[in-house]
């Protein structure tokens, strides 16, 4: 039998090329118009609201990081239920330098640090308005624990031209020297008696009898603490010289989520109490009674008391609170806060 016939092919039909011959060259695509060589992500920015029913006040926090968290922008202001805007400040902060400027004011605050060696800080602040300053160098001795600050205000100038300042200022800066127990400063005062009178504070600890013992003097006052505290108990005399005000604090934890302060002063027979019982870590109830003003109260917690509102369920804290006057039951108030984070 001979060869078959081939179809007839369709003039309306399109004919691929032969099998043999190479596909034709793509032209690449012409690079797009929005194509960027690199692209800035776009900061993570946060709000934070809280509203106080006691003073029927909003506060509003807006901040965000750059240069991948190298610097910070940051918007806080107030408004009342009218609308009306209060108190806007704005910073810009790095780990160095901070500027905060108070819009109505028209006023900022600049604050700096950087380090001259491993072993030398400088810091200093700057109040635009006031036309005054701070300059501070701390300097940390053989043992990193030991610190000694060497700080006092100047003028304007003297931020321009520090050398001046340590000719002419050296002998009346406030000295400030930290070590494991406390730390203690001498500055000089100018009084109404004595033009310049040597001014000395200070705080040391020390443990003592299974406790601590703390004693804090400013000001020509020295006041002795001491705290001895384990898992269910904690005792904490106090008396204050020359006043010889004596107080003490008793604190007693019943179980993990119970537990009951009380505090009495001596000199004044006024006294105070509180009991507290938390169900985790969100969720705490106090109640207490303070004689000094006669009132009673009560307060729930929705959300850690002290930690963050990022760390809250829903990013939320919310506070209510009754206060009970023993003399006017009847004129009791209750209020609440609330405090919500958005992270956009």
């Amino acid at each position: 039998m001979g060869d078959p016939i081939p179809p007839i092919p369709n003039p309306n039909t399109p004919q691929s090329p032969p099998s043999s011959l190479p596909p034709p060259a793509t032209a690449p695509l012409p690079p797009s118009s929005g194509r960027r060589f690199f692209s800035v992500p776009r900061p993570a920015i946060r709000v934070t609201s809280e509203f106080d029913s006691d003073s029927s006040v909003f506060f509003h926090k807006v901040s965000c990081q750059l240069f991948d968290r190298l610097a910070k922008l940051k918007l806080s202001f107030q408004n009342d239920p009218s609308g009306e805007i209060a108190f806007p400040q704005f910073g810009f902060l790095t780990k160095h330098f901070a500027v905060l400027y108070d819009l109505e004011s028209r006023n900022a605050l600049l604050r700096g640090s950087f380090d001259l060696a491993n072993f030398l800080q400088v810091r200093a602040t700057h109040d635009v308005k006031e036309q005054q300053g701070e300059v501070a160098m701390v300097a940390s001795l053989a043992n990193p624990s030991y610190k000694l600050e060497l700080s006092s205000l100047v003028p304007s100038v003297g931020l321009v031209s520090v050398a001046r300042w340590l000719y002419e200022e050296i002998n009346i800066p406030r000295a400030t020297i930290h070590f494991p127990l406390g730390e203690v400063s001498v500055e000089e005062k100018k009084t109404e008696e004595v033009e310049n009178v040597l001014s000395v504070n200070g705080i040391l600890k020390s443990h003592m009898l299974n406790g601590v013992c703390t004693a804090l003097y400013k000001d020509n006052d020295l006041n002795l603490r001491y705290c001895y505290k384990d898992e269910e108990m904690s005792f904490i005399p106090s008396v204050s010289l020359p006043s010889n005000a004596l107080s003490f604090a008793f604190k007693r934890r019943f179980s993990p989520s119970d537990k009951l302060s009380y505090w009495y002063h001596f000199d004044s027979s006024e006294w105070s109490t509180v009991y507290k019982h938390t169900i985790g870590k969100d969720l705490k109830f106090k109640a207490g009674y303070d004689s000094g003003v006669r009132l009673g109260w009560a307060s729930l917690w929705v959300g850690e008391e002290e930690g963050k509102t990022k760390t809250a369920p829903m990013k939320m804290k919310v506070q209510f609170m009754l206060q009970v006057p023993q003399d006017d039951i009847g004129n009791s108030i209750f209020m609440f806060r609330v405090k919500k984070r958005w992270d956009f």
